[in-house]
């Protein structure tokens, strides 16, 4: 014996029962799936919340409100303390630099915010702004191109 032969407990492996192969098998005829109807017929399944044909209480109920989940605008943020860290003076910022710096993925839109204090000139191009992080690039001596600020 090694200690390396590793097996599994007894009883942990069993073998698959396979239903609809004869009476001999002790799971023929039916199946284990009771005598007709939907549900004993191949492909007869139903969805969930089915009653019968009834018209299911999901459907019943009226439906209330508006959810703007699916409208919904969802930004990436940066906070400006987090470009001092990884920019260098007189870089430019636009979304190729900062997926590059790994402040970024590329799916979702990014927008600036105004958290955090900056001491370098950047200039930074095609990204959404807050006004308290335009302010601030703008007061480091950076610049600002073709962005909207925004509250």
């Amino acid at each position: 014996m090694h200690d390396f032969n590793l097996h599994a407990p007894e009883g942990a492996n069993r073998k698959k029962r396979i239903i609809g192969r004869g009476q001999g098998s002790g799971r023929g005829t039916t199946a284990g799936k009771g005598n007709k109807g939907q549900k004993a017929r191949s492909g007869g399944k139903t969805y969930l919340g089915f009653e019968g044909g009834q018209m299911p209480l999901y459907r019943r109920i009226a439906q209330r409100g508006f959810s703007n989940y699916p409208f919904k605008k969802s930004y990436q943020v940066i906070n400006v303390d987090a470009l001092e860290k990884r920019f260098e003076d007189g870089e430019t910022v636009d979304p190729a630099s900062l997926i590059n710096k790994g402040l970024a993925k590329g799916s979702v839109p990014v927008k600036v915010l105004g958290n955090g204090v900056l001491k370098k000139k950047l200039t930074v191009k095609s990204l959404l702004l807050s006004v308290s992080a335009k302010e601030k690039i703008e007061k480091a001596g950076g610049t600002v191109l073709t962005a909207e600020a925004k509250q």
